[in-house]
C-alpha cells in the first residue's frame, strides 16, 4: 500500500505476487486501463514471467465484477468504519 498508485507499486505488488505464489505460465493478470497498468515495463514484465494481460473496457467495471465486488467488501466491512491510527496499522490489519 502506498499513497499513491504508481507504476512502481505496482511493478513491485507484481514481483511479491510472483514470488510468494509462484503462479503457472498464461495466468491472465486482468487490471483496469489505469497508466501504470499500460506502462511499458509493466506490460514486459508479465511477459518475462509468461502471464497475459487483460484490461477492463472502458468506464466498464463489470468486466472485473469479481474484484470490484472483493474491493467494495473490503472497503465496507473493514475501512470505512475505522480510524487507524498509523498507515503501519491499517496496512497490518487489511493484509491479514
Amino acid at each position: 500500500m502506498n499513497e499513491r498508485m504508481t507504476r512502481h507499486l505496482v511493478i513491485q505488488a507484481l514481483f511479491l505476487a510472483t514470488a510468494s505464489k509462484h503462479p503457472d505460465q498464461g495466468l491472465i493478470a486482468h487490471s483496469d486501463q489505469g497508466s501504470q497498468y499500460g506502462a511499458h515495463d509493466y506490460q514486459n514484465l508479465l511477459q518475462q514471467f509468461g502471464m497475459i494481460a487483460s484490461m477492463s473496457r472502458k468506464a466498464n467495471c463489470y468486466d472485473n465484477a469479481p474484484m470490484e465486488s472483493f474491493w467494495g467488501l473490503l472497503k465496507t466491512e473493514l475501512v470505512y468504519h475505522r480510524r487507524f491510527k498509523t498507515r503501519q496499522q491499517a496496512i497490518q490489519e487489511i493484509t491479514e
